[in-house]
């Protein structure tokens, strides 16, 4: 990417003591396709490289959304599905099982119920 065009964007930017997300993203994008390391592309444009480290965790933070603890899935009649746990367990059922018989299951693969 030409110099011109990053100083075009951040000297619009750099003075400014609050940056928005959308500001810090532009910044982002543009050390991203400079090819040069965080400390290169911070000092080449007079920015702090700790503000771009930081910029790129909180905005990695707000942008991971958690995982669902149940969805529920209608599968085809007749077909099967998987259900991957966290803890690595499996769990292949067929249509028609019942919902609370794999909550059941689900609960006792993951430690919440114990062992009869």
């Amino acid at each position: 990417m030409p110099r011109s065009l990053v100083g075009l964007v951040l000297g619009r930017i750099v003075a400014r003591r609050r940056w928005s997300a959308e500001e810090a993203r532009t910044v982002l994008k543009r050390l991203d396709a400079s090819g040069l390391s965080v400390r290169e592309f911070a000092a080449r444009h007079g920015l702090d490289a700790q503000r771009l480290y930081r910029w790129r965790a909180q905005l990695a933070m707000a942008s991971s959304a958690p995982a669902p603890a149940f969805i529920e899935i209608k599968p085809a009649a007749g077909a099967a599905i998987e259900v991957v746990l966290r803890s690595g367990h499996v769990v292949r059922v067929r249509d028609g099982f019942g919902e609370e018989a794999l909550r059941r299951v689900v609960a006792a693969l993951d430690g919440l119920v114990a062992p009869c």
